[in-house]
Parts: C-alpha cells; structure tokens; sequence
C-alpha cells in the first residue's frame, strides 16, 4: 500500500477552487515578484505605468482608485518612479494642492520592457495549459471576480 506524500494536500482540499485559486496566486505572487525584480521593478510599478499609458496623466488619488494602490503606497511609488525619470510630477495648474503625474517617454519604454517580462512570467505559470485553455482560463477567472466586485452582467 502507498503511503501519501507528506508535501500532498489532502484530496478534499485539492478538490475546493478556492484552495486551488489561493495556492496558484500564491505561486503567481512570487513568480511575478522575482521576475519583477529580475528587472529593478516592483508590482506597483508596472500597476501605476501601465495605468498612466492607459488612462493619461493624473492626480495621485485618481491613479490610487483606478491601479488599485493605496495613497499611502503611491506617494512612495510615485517617488521611485520620479527619481529614475519614468513619470513627472507637476503641480496641477487647476488645483496648485495636488500634483498630476504624467508618464515619461523612459517610463513608457520602461512599460514595454515589463510587458515583456510580464508576458515570460504568464507563460511561465501557465506553462501546462494550451492557449486555448489559457484564453478559457483568463475569462473565466475574470468573470468570477466581476461578479464579486459587482460588475456581473449576469
């Protein structure tokens, strides 16, 4: 008789999507982490370029609200970004109280070289799956987070 693996989850907690998802985020955060700082990057980074190519310049809270950063974590991202020239920041000529960050030509080249990485890292964690069922996957996962933030069509 086979003893089980002591590294194996019991077969009920395999069996549970959300174990399953917990797990592969997990791998995912550190994939994307280690990958990430393989190029002198952090997640927060990409977030808040990939946000200002996206949407154009904006004030510090608006890119909070929609790259999903905390205002206490962008003022320090914002300040990384700032002293390697990937963003500007000025101060908004409507409301001298708040500053409007703008994305650099460095910084937009930067983006690219993280959509890049970002791209090895996906194909990295979804290795075993064909495109197909990365495409299937991708949608899905999307799906049941929109129902749980409310933006379910269903």
């Amino acid at each position: 008789m086979d003893t089980p693996s002591e590294d194996v989850a019991p077969a009920r907690l395999r069996a549970l999507p959300s174990w399953l998802m917990t797990q592969t985020a997990a791998h995912a955060h550190r994939l994307v982490g280690d990958g990430l700082a393989a190029v002198h990057a952090r997640g927060y980074h990409y977030r808040l370029l990939a946000t200002l190519d996206e949407y154009g310049p904006a004030s510090q809270a608006t890119l909070g609200r929609r790259s999903g950063i905390h205002l206490s974590d962008m003022v320090a991202t914002v300040n990384e970004l700032a002293e390697r020239h990937l963003v500007d920041r000025a101060p908004d000529p409507t409301d001298r109280r708040r500053n409007v960050i703008t994305l650099t030509p460095d910084g937009r080249r930067q983006l690219r070289l993280l959509d890049k990485q970002l791209t090895r890292i996906q194909d990295d964690l979804l290795a075993p799956l064909a495109p197909d069922e990365r495409d299937q996957l991708t949608q899905l996962l999307a799906r049941v987070l929109d129902h749980h933030n409310g933006r379910s069509d269903t």
